[in-house]
């Protein structure tokens, strides 16, 4: 079991869920984010407003799968994500020591789905 986390563009959230949705990874959590890597003090422009300053708007999802999707979930993030401009994201995969389904009780691989 893994976790895999990206951070990506917010205006390249739909095309991300598309390409996860179409490699059945159906099973995600997004947040909105701040943060910066190394465009730093660049500015971008997010829903024709442009962000100044150090901390820009991203996206963060975190995806729970099962070893077998591991690299198509990689895959379809980078598929959706990339514009090949500073500023795309990273992903990181962890490790996950157990997994609980809570209505259930299920664990392990089972309660990732």
């Amino acid at each position: 079991m893994k976790m895999v986390i990206a951070i990506i563009q917010p205006y390249r959230l739909e095309e991300v869920k598309q390409a996860l949705y179409a490699a059945e990874v159906n099973l995600m959590t997004v947040s909105e984010v701040l943060g910066h890597g190394r465009q730093g003090g660049q500015h971008e422009i997010y829903r024709g407003n442009k962000e100044t300053g150090n901390l820009l708007r991203k996206i963060r999802l975190e995806i729970a799968v099962n070893e077998a999707f591991v690299e198509p979930t990689i895959q379809a993030i980078l598929a959706g994500a990339r514009t090949g401009e500073l500023g795309d994201g990273k992903i990181f995969v962890y490790d996950l020591a157990e997994t609980v389904r809570i209505r259930t009780g299920e664990r392990g691989p089972e309660a990732i789905g």
